[in-house]
């Protein structure tokens, strides 16, 4: 699935930006690296000028450079050299009166660049105290201010809290080797941009919600690697806001991701849809949701995704398939043809990012450990799911006082179909390994599933399905039967199935 175009591609970028000799230094245009002065007009003239002679290299030499928003243009790399610091303002008002712009933002433009190896910082705990308090004396509005959300907590909203990066409808674009943290709300925002190079960037943000690592929206022919992502939200997200684009042609590979959130997500927003979509090699710690969550709720597609070489240990839960609805207008989506294989997750009894500046939002009723899920909708079933060579060890004790779910009452099981999507939507299941429902054509193989604590669930749980192959499944103990439920499955078939209980009982089918 590694189309040669993206490797041509590689070369092009690098090529253009290497060929742009010319060096523009943000001194030479007035700048001082005292942490203090605001830079912006500098830096911005500095751009303008590299732009308008044809391009050229924008450099920030060492020394803290405050700045408000500036604009990248066409032919510009900014280039943040070994000790320099790109500051952002932490004077809310400099982002705008009302809706907060990005720092650096880039709309239409081509063959841009942000290279390293210096930093940008937010300086978000700077700058969310000065949004308290332009929020608490009147002088910025909120819809948000004051308000708890349904887990008791109070922000200000995402309008008023910059990105520290927006691209919209931008081509030819390397952003490399680069440190950006501190951020208050999505680190990275690419909007509708083709022809992307990202490679050896760290991203640090874990002071405010909604901390993204990065967000590729609608983006096309995109390569991601040899990056690292520690953030208060989403790692690696991708998502489509357009129905009438899509997440195409995007290749992510050898990256490091600890989220409090979920590490690799296709979601929530997916009006569009995701196709043709890579990812090999990561490795995920200390995550509170998913290794794994793709999901389509909003009406698009999710076709041909292929990822190989996961590692998680202490993360929420290993996989997470989700087709629901939460357009009342718009028919369901998509999700088919989706392959999985050689994963390593261990699923820890407590909660996994614990002791972070800002944890994940804990669950609002007592459960015990979820299981991974694939789940559809009724009359909408996701379909052509293959996990292969696929290894989840749970190590918490589960305890029938905390929650239970009955086996025998499977119709009991919320569907949730305009819900928003999560591992812990359904809220207790009857199964500690998988939970499958609305299902067609999923194979399984080579798949070993652990638990180390007490449990009193069924292993896996199978509902309303048509396909289902369970090759080489490994279960080491089950404390309960039936260790395998299939309930209204059509068209099933077991090869070498090594289960801790051999009686007949083991695998019941309704």
């Amino acid at each position: 699935m590694r189309p040669i175009s993206l490797i041509l591609l590689c070369t092009f970028i690098s090529l253009q930006l290497t060929a742009q000799q010319k060096t523009y230094n943000i001194v030479a245009y007035g700048a001082k690296a005292d942490g203090k002065t605001n830079n912006t007009a500098a830096i911005q003239s500095a751009i303008d000028k590299a732009s308008a002679n044809g391009g050229g290299r924008v450099l920030v030499p060492a020394g803290k450079f405050v700045t408000g928003v500036i604009e990248i243009k066409s032919g510009v790399e900014l280039h943040l050299a070994a000790n320099a610091v790109l500051l952002a303002t932490a004077k809310r008002i400099d982002y705008g009166p009302e809706k907060a712009s990005a720092l650096i933002v880039a709309d239409g433009q081509q063959n841009i660049g942000i290279t390293g190896p210096g930093a940008i910082d937010g300086q978000a705990e700077l700058l969310i105290k000065d949004i308290y308090t332009m929020l608490k004396n009147g002088s910025l509005k909120d819809r948000e201010w004051q308000k708890y959300n349904e887990w008791g907590q109070m922000r200000p909203e995402e309008n008023n809290r910059p990105k520290l990066i927006l691209f919209k409808n931008c081509k030819d674009i390397t952003i490399k080797k680069v440190t950006i943290k501190n951020g208050l709300c999505w680190i990275q925002d690419y909007r509708s941009c083709s022809n992307m190079i990202i490679d050896s960037i760290h991203v640090l943000s874990n002071t405010f919600l909604n901390n993204d690592g990065i967000d590729l929206v609608d983006c096309k022919h995109v390569k991601l690697t040899n990056s690292s992502f520690d953030v208060a939200d989403d790692g690696i997200c991708l998502k489509s806001y357009d129905p009438q684009r899509l997440c195409e042609d995007i290749y992510i590979a050898n990256c490091k991701v600890r989220s409090s959130a979920s590490a690799f997500k296709m979601g929530t927003a997916s009006f569009g849809g995701f196709k043709d979509i890579t990812v090999r090699d990561i490795y995920v710690y200390n995550t509170f949701r998913s290794a794994i969550a793709l999901e389509t709720v909003d009406g698009g597609i999710v076709e041909n995704i292929d990822i190989r070489g996961v590692t998680a240990k202490n993360t929420g839960n290993a996989i997470f398939i989700r087709l629901g609805k939460r357009q009342a207008n718009v028919p369901p989506g998509s999700l088919k043809g989706v392959y999985i294989s050689n994963v390593k997750v261990q699923v820890p009894a407590g909660k996994p990012d614990a002791g972070y500046q800002m944890e994940g939002p804990r669950e609002l009723f007592e459960h015990n450990i979820f299981p991974s899920s694939i789940s559809g909708i009724p009359g909408h079933k996701v379909s052509d799911i293959t996990l292969e060579n696929i290894e989840i060890a749970y190590t918490g004790n589960a305890r029938e006082y905390i929650a239970f779910s009955n086996i025998d009452s499977l119709e009991n099981i919320p569907e949730k179909i305009g819900d928003y999507p999560e591992f812990s939507m359904f809220g207790e299941l009857p199964a500690w390994g998988f939970y499958v429902r609305h299902a067609d054509g999923v194979k399984m193989k080579n798949i070993k599933l652990s638990s180390t604590g007490t449990e009193f669930r069924t292993v896996c749980v199978f509902d309303d399905m048509d396909g289902l192959e369970l090759d080489g499944v490994k279960i080491t103990r089950a404390a309960s039967h039936p260790v395998i439920l299939l309930n209204k499955v059509a068209r099933s078939s077991f090869q070498r199935m090594e289960l801790p209980d051999k009686s007949k009982e083991a695998i019941l089918v309704k």
